[in-house]
Formats: C-alpha cells, structure tokens, sequence
C-alpha cells in the first residue's frame, strides 16, 4: 500500500501543481480583463500570477533555470489560462466559490513544495518557512505590483499567507521523518484548510488600530513636581492658608498645622 502511494501522489502532486498554474493563469488573466489589457497584458499577468512564485524560489536557491523554463507544460498551461480569460468572462457565486476551494488545495501544495524544496538544498527550518510562502504569494504579489496595486496579503483580507505559513510547519516535521509525499499531503490538507476556513468565518490578523495596548498599560497619575504650579517658583498655598516658596509641605507637616495652630515647623 506505502508503495502504491508512493508511486501515485507524485503524479497526483504534478496535477495540483498544474491545476494552481492554470487557475493561477486564470486569475492574472480576470485582472487584466478588469484593466481592459490586450492579449499581451493578459499572458503577462497570466505568466507572472502562475509562474512568479516558482519562479522567484528557484531563484533565490540558485539550483539551476527555474522548473518553469525548463519544464514547457508550465509555460504552456499558464497561458491556457490567459486565453481562457480573454474568452470567457468568468465570475458569480460558482467561479468564486470553486475558485476559492482549489485555490486553498493550491495554495498548500505550493507551500509544501517551497518548503520541501529548501529543506533538500540544505536550508534550515525559518528559511524553508520563508521560501514555502514566498512560492504560494510571491506570484500574486508581483502581479499587484505590475497593475499599479497593494499586494492583497499585505492587510485587509482574509487569511492567505498564514495558511501557507501553517501548511509549511505541517510539512516540515514528516519531512525530516522521511515523508516527504505524506508531509506533501499534510501541507495540502492544512493549507487548504486553514484557507477555506478563514474565508468562510471571515478571519483576518489585526492591525495596529485594533489592538490597544493602554488596556494592558494603565496610566499612572503623575505626581506633581516642584516646578508644577506658578511660573519661576512662586510660592503656592497648601490649601491652610500658608505659603511655600515653592515646595510642597509633607502630610505630616500638613497635620501638625492644622492641629497645633501657631506652629510654623
């Protein structure tokens, strides 16, 4: 049976993988509907919204061209996409809702690549974080940035990089089992949960507006000093009637005035 999966989930892997691409080509090609691009602008978006990501990761791990150029039914099925878009106009609740549930599928699968793919290079647990999220947004992220907008992970919406930062710390742990498929399919389950399920309760992380620190900090009143009152040291009144020159009488000194009368210590 452990044999069996084993040779399965790789091939059921490269389908996610292929299925986020077009999806993903999809989605850069909707934006550039939206912006009234001509064909060119909608492969751009298409390209960089599926591919950037992956992209972005080979990079940065410096093990060679990118998988995206050297494997063609990458390029090819994010412009299947883009084409897709140009053609047929898609949107309403059914888009959006099939949209949302293979985008979260996608968004694990990546992530738990990413991470996967760090930790073989030789990369630690944070860098291996850090490069997972960076395959699952980094394409929408450079997409935003190329139309002119605010990367939408950045604040405002429903949970999207956390998902895949808790799809990478499922995977992590089985890969370092020696699960690399399993952990593969733990990032996914979790990944794809958490998105979904932030999606739907409407989860997001707080900003600065919304967590108030003076609850947890009370204010002290402050005592008065000696330079408090009059300008330039003037005398003041302790409220019985005698003067300071511009120090405040203790509370002992205070109550020996007003029982002993006539006693000026």
């Amino acid at each position: 049976m452990t044999a069996q999966l084993g040779e399965v989930l790789p091939s059921v892997f490269r389908g996610i993988d292929l299925t986020g691409v077009f999806l993903n080509g999809v989605l850069g090609g909707t934006i550039a509907r939206q912006r009234r691009f001509d064909l060119v602008g909608f492969a751009i978006l298409a390209i960089i919204s599926a591919l950037g990501g992956g992209m972005l990761r080979d990079t940065l791990l410096q093990a060679g061209p990118p998988v995206a150029l050297t494997d063609p039914y990458y390029l090819a099925t994010a412009l299947a996409g883009a084409v897709v878009a140009f053609f047929v106009p898609l949107k309403g609740r059914w888009w959006n809702r099939t949209f949302v549930v293979a985008d979260g599928v996608v968004l694990g699968a990546w992530a738990a690549t990413g991470a996967t793919k760090a930790l073989a290079a030789g990369l630690g647990v944070l860098p291996a974080i850090l490069l997972g999220v960076t395959t699952a947004v980094g394409g929408g992220m450079i997409r935003d940035v190329a139309v002119g907008q605010v990367p939408a992970i950045f604040g405002g919406n429903t949970l999207y990089a956390t998902s895949a930062v808790f799809a990478c710390l499922a995977t992590i742990p089985l890969y370092f089992e020696g699960l690399e498929d399993l952990g593969m399919l733990a990032g996914i389950v979790v990944g794809a949960g958490v998105s979904i399920l932030a999606h739907w309760r409407q989860w997001k992380l707080p900003d600065p507006d919304a967590v108030h620190l003076s609850a947890a900090w009370p204010s002290r009143r402050r005592r008065p000093s000696e330079n408090d009152g009059d300008a330039g040291g003037a005398a003041t009144d302790d409220g019985d009637g005698d003067a300071t020159d511009g120090v405040r009488p203790s509370a002992l000194q205070r109550w020996w005035r007003r029982h002993l009368p006539g006693d000026t210590r």
